[in-house]
């Protein structure tokens, strides 16, 4: 039996799905300690039942994913919309050195991703897959990255990806506590009593859940109640009506000069650029003239608001189209490649990384978030800094500002340009 789901058929049951995935994850204390975006939760249960089906040969299901692709670009443009390089500045040098690490990680991941392909035989497209893409981009850069891979002529990449964030995900929410309590207890570190920190009674809490539904570094702008404080300007008023609508229309013009630019960019050079990455090139522009020029409001709560709105929407979509079949003949390679890129995170970390950022308390609590979104999400990130800080009483203000700032949002200015400059190289 064949079961063919309508465009309104389908978007209305990833909206279920997505509603499904929320519930799940509030009653689900697996879910909830590991950070699993709701997405990858109501789609993922629904891809196994359309394996299950296919399987046994009682039915095969296809979709019209076709809101997939405008939702993807919008969400795209938001991220770009959030990096103001005013929200830098906050940060200070330790930002930028932190960026550093970040960006260079995301290089690693991917050079780690085409090597390994390569000695193991396998395409290095699917390399690729396995390393920038979907551990420093998480679910959201598996979804986004994996189709465009498909389109290359690479069967099984949206599988791979996605297959390579979730193992990520988890890892890195396992490892980011342990390798800072190691390191505190190596370098024989004690937690500060003075500046930079305040006690940490509370958990991240509702900041960290508003998080959760997101992915990886493609998390979105909104991350967490200290960054909101963080980038929050005089006079930024709720979200209502009015400012949704003119963020909406700001981030619809965007999303159509963004796919001509990437139209223009192939035409002139041969080189294939993603329509939602010209988006958030364009909106990464727009939003620092507007910062200048003051042409228009931008209403961080909308543009978070709709943020949310269109990952959840197209990593549901994404999800649920998985082709879980395909994953069979590649696991052993893939397995592999996620092995060396665990190692080396690890080994990144302790011994780059911490040093980086001043081998100090504050320099572990960001350890444990750097494996959270490096392997994972932000959201992992934060809740690996909230348990490490909550182990020693001691909150660390530094990291909570910076981790999030760049894990949710500055990552992606240049991890997305290497990453297709990467998908080009090897197509």
């Amino acid at each position: 039996m064949e079961l063919q789901l309508s465009l309104v058929q389908t978007s209305a049951l990833a909206m279920v799905l997505l509603a499904f995935g929320e519930f799940a994850r509030r009653r689900v204390g697996f879910l909830e300690k590991f950070c699993i975006p709701a997405p990858v939760v109501g789609g993922f249960l629904f891809a196994l039942l359309v394996l299950v089906l296919r399987q046994t040969g009682a039915a095969e299901i296809s979709l019209d994913t076709s809101l997939q692709t405008p939702a993807m670009i919008a969400f795209f443009s938001t991220i770009g919309l959030a990096g103001s390089l005013a929200t830098i500045k906050k940060g200070g040098k330790l930002l930028l050195v932190y960026l550093v690490a970040c960006w260079s990680l995301a290089i690693a991941q991917n050079l780690i991703g085409m090597g390994m392909a390569k000695v193991l035989g396998v395409d290095p497209m699917l390399g690729i897959m396995a390393g920038a893409v979907s551990l420093e981009g998480g679910h959201g850069g598996a979804a986004a990255f994996g189709p465009t891979a498909e389109e290359m002529g690479v069967q099984g990449a949206t599988t791979v990806a996605i297959a390579s964030a979730t193992f990520g995900l988890v890892a890195g929410s396992l490892l980011g506590g342990m390798l800072a309590s190691f390191l505190m207890h190596w370098h024989k570190l004690k937690a500060p009593q003075k500046a930079g920190v305040r006690e940490a009674k509370q958990p991240v809490g509702a900041g960290m859940r508003k998080l959760a539904g997101g992915g990886g570094s493609a998390g979105g702008p909104a991350v967490g109640e200290d960054l909101d404080e963080a980038i929050k300007q005089p006079g930024d008023e709720i979200s209502n009506y009015s400012s949704l609508l003119s963020t909406a229309t700001v981030i619809g013009i965007i999303m159509v000069v963004g796919m001509l630019l990437g139209d223009w960019i192939a035409e002139i050079t041969g080189f294939s650029l993603p329509a939602y990455v010209g988006a958030m090139i364009i909106a990464v522009i727009f939003r620092n003239l507007n910062d200048k020029l003051k042409l228009i409001k931008i209403n961080d709560d909308s543009v978070n608001l709709i943020s949310q709105m269109t990952l959840g929407f197209f990593l549901t979509l994404a999800m649920m189209s998985l082709k879980i079949w395909e994953l069979a003949n590649l696991a052993g390679p893939l397995s592999v490649i996620l092995l060396v890129q665990l190692v080396f995170i690890v080994l990144f970390s302790a011994f780059v990384v911490f040093r980086m950022m001043g081998k100090d308390y504050d320099a572990a609590t960001m350890v444990a978030g750097f494996l959270g979104h490096g392997l994972g999400a932000t959201p992992n990130a934060l809740a690996n800094m909230d348990a490490f800080n909550a182990k020693f009483g001691i909150r660390s203000e530094k990291a909570f500002l910076i981790v999030p700032l760049a894990g949710a949002v500055l990552i992606d200015l240049v991890a997305l340009p290497w990453i297709v400059w990467c998908m080009n190289l090897v197509a």
